[in-house]
């Protein structure tokens, strides 16, 4: 099975704080910064990298403040095939 590595931005001046995200995120990648943003909320941070993409975060975030990236790692894709190989032959695969 492919590893999946998620990614997250978190809208800092969006952001109040609830810490909604942190208790529904399973990776423990969140917590609150110790700064506040320009309302005065301390924000959330993410603190390891670690996240699977889940989406837990965004969807019990009630302001609308993360967006979630995914991308599948070591996946397989096929670049070429080959049938009926006579005589041996050079390949370049240039990615």
């Amino acid at each position: 099975m492919a590893k999946v590595k998620g990614d997250i931005i978190i809208d800092i001046e969006k952001c109040k704080g609830c810490e909604l995200c942190t208790d529904a995120c399973p990776q423990d990648s969140l917590e609150t910064a110790k700064q506040v943003n320009s309302k005065g909320y301390l924000y959330i941070v993410k603190i390891e990298d670690n996240c699977t993409g889940c989406t837990n975060c965004a969807l019990v975030c009630p302001e609308g403040a993360i967006t979630v990236y995914r991308k599948v790692n070591n996946q397989k894709k096929e670049i070429a095939k080959f049938k009926n190989i006579t005589n041996d032959i050079t390949l370049t695969v240039n990615e």
